[in-house]
């Protein structure tokens, strides 16, 4: 009965028949207008930016609408479904009403453009607070963008114990496949974890001969190789600066781990050079790279102190290295991108599916850009030779972590641009031109959900479908001890 009433009211819903008319655009959030989605994306809920007393939404293509009314609009998944797909490849109608001291006003209409270019079903990130405050409580979760699913992948806590705490960073999967995915853990029962179609190893990566063991992998697209950097991190607070806190390396190289023979070596480690941020091109015979030149003086007694010092004129250049995956040798680095010349720095580089286009990040210094917030994202068009920035997916503030789609025509990326403080998925359009559309946020059931939640998402990475892997298993794998990695001179197949 109670079901029955609630479909009567919500097929009865009503616009407003007494309204004045705005010719502005609604206010909402998130923000939606004109906006270009996937067929298959969640429905998009929005509220009124400013609270009004009521909001009345139509959404409509055709003969299809839905009409919604309350504090939020919240279409039905199933409506949605039928209202998109009849909307695949043009656009959807939004009259967005909104009533303040009993008078409804009704704001001019706004498109949501619906591509025929579907999007992969699944992302993954980390779920961090802002380390400035706490990192106690790391999660690596997953979400289905097509409706409103999520599901914890691991949780630290599962090996935290007293005192002991454990991070968590760095998942990858090879090809966007979740049965072959890795992540790391620091700290308590730390180890390098790695999940190959229903086998999961725990690796204990650090030898005397690396550095450290691998952050940032890049899974190689069709090999069980896996390129990691190894990194000596730290971190400063600033006092002024509204950048509140800078991450930074003292030392960093590149190595390539064989998962199948348990090999690590080394392949760049100048310790003349911060290289970092490793990615392979699609058809995996070329390794793209950012490293940053550095020289330490002969009478150095703190390496932290130096890089401390320099911070500001630490920039970082993209390079690349030829592989042959008959011999597992890489050839020696090509710069790609000086960003040193503009007096930049490039990190993160991400090559599209189709090999076409190179994304990365550029700020004026340093390496982890998320905490910068004049990083924008950048494209170089491999084919044309001819670099520029994103225009339409930066904002006044942070862009960094980035991620393309399967088919390459979509891009996930971390972005500050709603507070400053807090990261947030928004998803963008990208053509075979490499035009970009304008973002939207990640979709989620209550409009407001985000302006509420107290953590960041860091590392989104798309997936051809969930991890069903149970956090408890790799919590159960991570408890034992884990396997030795060898060091060899160079890798052999």
């Amino acid at each position: 009965m109670i079901a029955l009433l609630l479909l009567i009211c919500a097929c009865n819903q009503q616009l407003p028949s007494d309204f004045t008319k705005s010719d502005k655009m609604p206010h909402v959030y998130p923000d939606y207008v004109e906006v270009t989605v996937p067929v298959n994306i969640a429905p998009l809920t929005f509220e009124m930016y400013d609270p009004s007393e009521e909001m009345a939404v139509r959404y409509s293509f055709g003969d299809e609408e839905i009409i919604c009314r309350g504090d939020k609009a919240q279409p039905d998944i199933d409506d949605w479904k039928q209202l998109t797909a009849a909307a695949k490849g043009k656009a959807i109608q939004v009259e967005t009403y909104a009533c303040n001291d009993g008078q409804w006003t009704r704001f001019k209409p706004f498109n949501i453009f619906v591509s025929p270019d579907s999007i992969d079903p699944y992302i993954s990130y980390r779920l961090i607070h802002p380390s400035y405050t706490l990192y106690e409580e790391l999660t690596i979760n997953q979400r289905s963008l097509e409706n409103y699913d999520e599901s914890v992948i691991y949780d630290n806590m599962l090996c935290t114990e007293g005192g002991k705490g454990q991070c968590i960073n760095c998942h990858n999967y090879q090809q966007y496949n979740p049965d072959r995915m890795q992540f790391h853990a620091r700290h308590n029962m730390g180890g390098t974890v790695i999940a190959y179609d229903g086998m999961i190893r725990k690796i204990n990566m650090r030898n005397d001969s690396i550095l450290s063991a691998g952050v940032y992998p890049a899974w190689h697209p069709t090999l069980p190789l896996i390129v990691y950097s190894t990194n000596k991190t730290e971190q400063i607070f600033h006092l002024t600066s509204p950048t509140k806190i800078e991450v930074y390396d003292t030392e960093s190289d590149l190595i390539a781990y064989d998962a199948v023979k348990n090999e690590v070596t080394n392949i760049e480690n100048d310790p003349n050079e911060f290289e970092c941020y490793p990615f392979w091109a699609p058809d995996g015979k070329m390794l793209y790279f950012c490293s940053a030149h550095f020289e330490y003086p002969d009478s150095v007694q703190s390496q932290r102190f130096e890089v401390v010092k320099n911070t500001y004129s630490i920039k970082y250049n993209l390079y690349r290295k030829s592989f042959d995956p008959g011999t597992m040798q890489f050839g020696p680095r090509e710069l790609v991108f000086d960003a040193d010349s503009l007096g930049m720095s490039a990190t993160l580089p991400r090559i599209s599916p189709d090999g076409r286009f190179l994304m990365f990040t550029l700020a004026k210094h340093g390496v982890f850009h998320i905490w910068h917030h004049d990083a924008d994202l950048w494209l170089i068009d491999l084919m044309a030779k001819r670099a520029h920035p994103a225009f339409e997916l930066n904002s006044p503030d942070t862009e960094s972590y980035h991620s393309w789609s399967s088919n390459g025509r979509w891009v996930v990326f971390s972005s500050r641009r709603n507070d400053g403080n807090y990261t947030r998925p928004f998803i963008a359009h990208v053509d075979e031109q490499g035009k970009g559309t304008k973002p939207f946020e990640l979709p989620c059931a209550d409009a407001d959900y985000h302006r509420q939640m107290m953590k960041c998402y860091n590392i989104p990475e798309f997936m051809r479908g969930p991890v069903t892997i149970s956090a408890q298993r790799f919590a159960d794998v991570l408890k034992g001890d884990g396997e030795t990695v060898k060091y060899v001179q160079k890798l052999s197949r």
